[in-house]
């Protein structure tokens, strides 16, 4: 099992554009990938279940990945997170 915590700056939080882009990119991979926040978790794969985590401004992710591609997922995930957020809040 791989993981990696990724803390949101966005001042929107995870909003439906963001979690639907970190959902269709994580769908690539074929290893199983969690979400938690300090209260909820939910499939890294499934917008709804994203959307429920109710991620706001500061809202630390935890994320763990499991499976056959897991390093090369991490590693894209964690990427992707950075890279994401900071282009949706203009950072």
């Amino acid at each position: 099992m791989k993981e990696f915590t990724y803390r949101i700056e966005d001042e929107n939080g995870m909003h439906a554009r963001p979690a639907g882009k970190l959902a269709t990119f994580a769908k690539q991979f074929s290893s199983r990938i969690t979400v938690k926040t300090d209260k909820k978790e939910g499939d890294g794969k499934r917008l709804l279940s994203l959307m429920s985590l109710g991620a706001v401004c500061g809202t630390e992710l935890h994320f763990l990945i499991e499976g056959d591609d897991e390093a090369a997922a991490c590693e894209a995930l964690e990427r992707f997170c950075k890279e994401s957020w900071c282009a949706e809040s203009g950072k």
